[in-house]
């Protein structure tokens, strides 16, 4: 009985990270934009950063909010802003008020990945099984990446009669998700945290002097960059390697959210059989190895495959790093949500990989997401030594 109320609890916070996963979007949809809008290569990858740069001026002050406000009361917030933000094109559709619901997007899913991960804790009373809760929501969130593409499409072929001019009408299909999405864990009750001693931006910004806080925060923010740009350039390999046309491009994300999707679904079990850093460092050193490939190597179904090896080994990077931060001051949850979720910035280094990719062509933008792996198997080897 207890443990079916812990699934009728949990399943609605669960599905607010369906709605998480709406910023990866960015990627296919920056390419009708592009279209749309005349965009270069690097205007183009602005658009992830629209998205992004948020986490970073926002993530730790929402973090603080959520001290006074409450975890479940910000989650709701975010959906509003979210739903409002998914109207605005509706009102007036250009090149700015495109940019301005990117935005608004990526402010909402500040305060969600801010609020939603540490919501999960009011369920999950264990905190041995905080890794896989947390990875179970990346199946979920992977599961909305995958079906973002499809949104995209059903919007330009249903709601915009196949006019790609129409792509915009993806907006209001993810604000009507959202929608549902909130007033679900509206009607949800969910046991309120316990209050945490208020605290300042210096105070929280001081734990980035334990030398693993640091670490942990540049793997977030590296995670999440090797994310967004694998995300953001896979579509740009068919398009420009191979002469894909938009919607056969848009295959490549489709691939590498699938793999993501069972990336994150056997991490799940993985984890609970086995060291989750151990697993971190073999799956991010097979996802270097991808990635070394892909920049080099111009072969249509080899380039595919290390599309999805990079998001199956990078697919429990995140709830991995987040849960050794959490377990690193636990009374500071709060704190650290926010300063993790600030780390969610590096999404914006799809802007480099859009103006190496101008620079350099397609194996320029894949080299800056070997860097960034390249610094997450120094921080698996460095938490597997700790």
């Amino acid at each position: 009985m207890k443990d079916r109320k812990v699934i009728r609890i949990a399943l609605p916070v669960l599905f607010g990270f369906f709605v998480m996963g709406f910023c990866d979007i960015v990627g296919i949809s920056s390419d009708y934009a592009a279209t749309a809008f005349g965009w270069s290569g690097t205007m183009a990858g602005v658009v992830p950063s629209v998205v992004f740069v948020w986490f970073f001026l926002l993530g730790v002050p929402f973090g603080l909010m959520m001290n006074r406000v409450g975890r479940k009361n910000t989650v709701l917030f975010s959906m509003a802003v979210t739903v409002v933000g998914m109207l605005v094109p509706l009102a007036h559709y250009d090149s700015i008020t495109t940019l301005v619901a990117y935005a608004l997007l990526g402010i909402g899913n500040v305060m969600l990945q801010v609020s939603l991960n540490p919501l999960l804790q009011n369920v999950v009373a264990d905190e041995g099984l905080l890794a896989s809760s947390l990875t179970a929501g990346q199946v979920v969130k992977a599961v909305s990446s995958f079906v973002g593409p499809f949104i995209v499409l059903a919007a330009v072929n249903w709601l915009g009669g196949g006019d790609e001019a129409k792509w915009y009408y993806c907006f209001p299909l993810m604000g009507a998700v959202t929608l549902v999405s909130g007033v679900w864990l509206w009607l949800t009750p969910v046991a309120r945290e316990p209050l945490q001693e208020g605290s300042g931006l210096a105070d929280t910004f001081s734990l980035l002097t334990d030398k693993a806080i640091l670490l942990l925060f540049l793997g977030i923010f590296f995670a999440v960059g090797t994310d967004v740009a694998t995300n953001f350039i896979s579509s740009k390999v068919m398009l420009f390697r191979f002469g894909y046309g938009k919607e056969m491009a848009a295959f490549a994300p489709q691939v590498y959210f699938v793999c993501r999707t069972i990336g994150a679904f056997v991490g799940m079990f993985f984890m609970a059989k086995m060291s989750a850093v151990r697993y971190f460092r073999l799956n991010i050193v097979a996802g270097l190895v991808c990635a070394v490939v892909l920049a080099f190597w111009k072969h249509e179904a080899v380039n595919f495959i290390c599309i999805g090896g990079i998001g199956f080994c990078c697919s429990c990077v995140f709830p991995i790093i987040y849960a050794k931060a959490i377990e690193r001051h636990p009374d500071r949850s709060n704190e650290i949500s926010g300063l993790m979720m600030m780390g969610v910035a590096g999404g914006t280094v799809s802007f480099l990989v859009g103006v190496a990719t101008d620079w350099m062509g397609v194996a320029g933008g894949v080299l800056v997401i070997a860097l960034e792996l390249l610094y997450l198997v120094a921080c698996s080897f460095y938490l597997k030594t700790r």
